[in-house]
């Protein structure tokens, strides 16, 4: 393949603010723009039920989004723009992503672990209210960007153990199966927009501060009136630093015009006149796109044509691609010649395997699983890659005989005994000498 394919998930929870426009909306659509890529868009709705079991919020939140989306210049003709539940294969092959998945991989994802960490502070049995759904949002999450083989998935740092994850599933997938995935790698955009709400901390809907992206003209001026700003009078200089109002105005202009704000802000322009300036700024640039949404939101037949244009592009390579998958994992015509004698040679190139990642405490760790992808053993955190690459290229050189060296620095699974990892170290050793 010689582009690369970008892959991003946006989950229908609420109504789009001018934070998601500033930090995905518009970023990615100026991306979907650029040549030399294919860009996957999709809507989330089957992770929406982890949290929301509300009909009526998830089907109105999917239409706002889509619209948002489609309003802001996202061209279905251009990208493959599809609801995640119009394809059916995605939970297909979410199952046979479960089925190589070791439960261990899932007990260490950052969600579950927080959600059984608050019922610890509270006293309660861990995994009290935790559904299957949350335990089991990583292996879907792997689905999601497998299916489509995407090379970059644009995510915040938060998100990185979930590509790590999707990447350890795809290669033991891999190992038993024939080599059917390409390993995901997260696209880290450092500069993606924070902005601040009405009360200067950062814009979400969980602190009931945030600016409608689409907010009647009347509503939008109204809300930027009410800003928290400092009692400084005019004429009196101001602070750029840390005003949300000058955040706002910073993401909707140009760098020279950001240059001017900071001068008005150092000669004491009043509070009034830099909101009314802020307000025209956001309102020029999101009047147009208001138009086509509240056109679109109108007339939800034209944003359910655009997503089935592309849940036609996406399962015109999904199809084919889980019936690949099918034949693959031994489900197929029992008229079928192969006897699944494809599924025994792969089954005999299925070793044991070093897996190196990165944390988000910024550490480097390593894991070593076994054929059918259990945990064995799993690594202390390492300052530099380099530092765990060299262990693990001491157990692969010396075998059992780097255990003891290496001990202070390695974790047992549970219930692996001395006996599995020898047998696992030995089994690579034999491997790499034949």
């Amino acid at each position: 393949m010689s582009t690369t394919r970008f892959l991003t998930g946006i989950t229908p929870s609420g109504t789009p603010h001018l934070g998601n426009y500033a930090g995905a909306i518009r970023p990615a659509v100026t991306a979907s723009r650029q040549p030399g890529a294919d860009n996957f868009y999709f809507l989330a709705d089957y992770h929406a039920l982890i949290k929301c079991q509300d009909p009526a919020r998830i089907h109105r939140s999917t239409l706002e989004i889509a619209a948002s989306w489609l309003a802001c210049g996202l061209n279905p003709e251009h990208v493959v723009f599809y609801r995640q539940s119009d394809v059916p294969e995605i939970p297909e092959l979410n199952w046979f992503l479960t089925c190589v998945t070791g439960k261990g991989v899932l007990n260490r994802a950052h969600a579950y672990k927080a959600s059984q960490d608050k019922n610890a502070e509270a006293g309660k049995d861990l995994d009290d209210g935790v559904t299957a759904g949350l335990f089991m949002y990583p292996v879907l999450m792997a689905a999601d960007i497998l299916m489509f083989n995407a090379h970059k998935v644009p995510v915040g740092r938060d998100q990185i153990q979930h590509i790590e994850m999707a990447r350890d599933m795809a290669s033991s997938f891999n190992h038993l199966y024939g080599e059917h995935f390409v390993l995901p790698e997260a696209a880290i955009e450092e500069s993606v927009a924070t902005l601040p709400g009405l009360d200067g901390r950062k814009m979400s809907k969980s602190y009931d501060n945030t600016i409608p992206l689409f907010a009647p003209r009347n509503e939008l001026k109204k809300l930027i009136s009410s800003i928290v700003t400092d009692s400084r009078a005019p004429g009196e200089p101001k602070e750029t630093e840390g005003s949300a109002l000058f955040q706002l105005y910073q993401a909707f202009v140009t760098p020279e015009e950001t240059e001017t704000m900071r001068q008005a802000f150092a000669n004491g322009i009043a509070w009034g006149e830099a909101k009314t300036m802020l307000f025209e700024r956001i309102d020029a640039e999101l009047s147009p796109m208001r138009e086509r949404y509240e056109d679109l939101m109108a007339h939800p037949e034209k944003v359910e044509a655009a997503l089935q244009i592309g849940a036609e592009r996406a399962r015109a390579l999904s199809r084919p691609f889980i019936a690949k998958l099918r034949a693959a994992v031994g489900l197929r015509s029992l008229a079928s010649q192969d006897g699944g004698s494809h599924k025994a040679k792969a089954a005999k190139v299925a070793l044991p395997s070093f897996k190196q990642y990165r944390e988000s405490d910024g550490k480097f760790y390593f894991k070593f699983m076994a054929a059918d992808g259990q945990l064995l053993l799993q690594s202390t955190g390492f300052e530099q890659p380099k530092q765990a690459g060299q262990s693990i290229a001491q157990l692969q050189q010396q075998g059992t005989d780097a255990l003891t060296a290496l001990a202070p620095m390695l974790q047992w699974a549970d219930g692996v005994t001395h006996s599995d990892v020898a047998q696992a170290l030995h089994t690579l050793q034999e491997a790499a000498k034949a």
